[in-house]
């Protein structure tokens, strides 16, 4: 047959394969980075050879995956994002989709036609949505610094490289008395590469109202089968609390520079009040001479 007018006619059946009704529809999951199951789910009842079969799978923007044309496989008509990643299981007429990204995401169609000698005759059609998921790490808590002149312990906790976004992110706080939830705003970004998820929350404890020895969990609630990740315990103890933090060497150095700064003004000030005390001491000397001269006139005169 002719090349060009073979993919005229791929072309031509891609188009109409998306007019058919009523065929068969699966579910599959997918890890990011893993494979995807694609399956076909052809019986063959009639036991039809495949050197008399076409066989193709296409995305939902019609751009084709894997073609098997008459036995063999046949590239012309397959989109180049996908080249190289796929592989055609024959005894389970399953294609498999390698290196699984987020935008993989989506409804493929598996098509199967006999060919006649009047032409393709189509036999079966099968339809797969595919959904595709990353596990996020454990969420580790972080405590952000020592404990604040308030008595503050401030922390953070953090889970990454995860698909699709969580549905909630919180502190659980544990007493021997008591378990309290404390929801918190979960702060999310997106890679604009990868489409994968980091999500993160923050928590300030005052110490003076932790009465009893406290173990915080952090909870991450994902929307895969309403799993939930938690983070290594992060333990607080009241009888063993750290100090606040110590004075940088800066402020030790302002503290050190105060006494040189107020020590030559404290002087200055002292050497002002005896010169104001001496003054009044040389006039009553002189007004003491001048006493004591006139007793000796007065004595004389005597």
């Amino acid at each position: 047959m002719d090349p060009g007018c073979t993919m005229g006619l791929s072309s031509m059946l891609f188009t109409l394969a998306f007019l058919l009704s009523g065929a068969a529809s699966l579910a599959s999951q997918a890890y990011f980075n893993d494979v995807a199951d694609l399956p076909c789910q052809f019986t063959n009842p009639q036991n039809i050879s495949l050197g008399e079969l076409v066989v193709f799978w296409q995305n939902q923007e019609m751009l084709v995956l894997y073609e098997r044309y008459l036995g063999k496989d046949k590239l012309d008509n397959i989109d180049l994002k996908y080249l190289g990643r796929t592989s055609f299981d024959q005894d389970s007429w399953t294609l498999r989709l390698h290196n699984i990204q987020i935008k993989d995401k989506g409804s493929y169609q598996c098509f199967v036609h006999h060919k006649k000698p009047k032409g393709l005759v189509s036999i079966h059609q099968m339809t797969t949505d595919l959904s595709v998921l990353a596990n996020f790490s454990q969420p580790e808590i972080v405590q952000l610094s020592n404990v604040t002149e308030n008595s503050y312990i401030n922390m953070t906790c953090s889970s990454v490289q995860g698909y699709p976004e969580p549905k909630k992110m919180y502190f659980l706080l544990k007493t021997e008395n008591s378990t309290t939830g404390y929801d918190a705003i979960m702060q999310t970004s997106q890679d604009n590469v990868t489409e994968l998820y980091n999500v993160s929350i923050s928590l300030s404890i005052s110490l003076p109202a932790v009465t009893s020895n406290m173990t915080i969990f952090c909870v991450l609630q994902t929307e895969l089968m309403e799993t939930q990740l938690f983070s290594s315990p992060f333990h607080i103890d009241p009888e063993n609390q750290p100090l606040p933090d110590p004075p940088s060497p800066s402020t030790w150095f302002a503290i050190a520079l105060v006494p040189l700064v107020i020590a030559p003004v404290i002087i200055s000030q002292s050497l002002r009040k005896l010169k104001k005390k001496r003054k009044p001491g040389a006039s009553y000397e002189r007004e003491t001479i001048k006493v004591e001269e006139r007793k000796v006139s007065s004595m004389r005169e005597e």
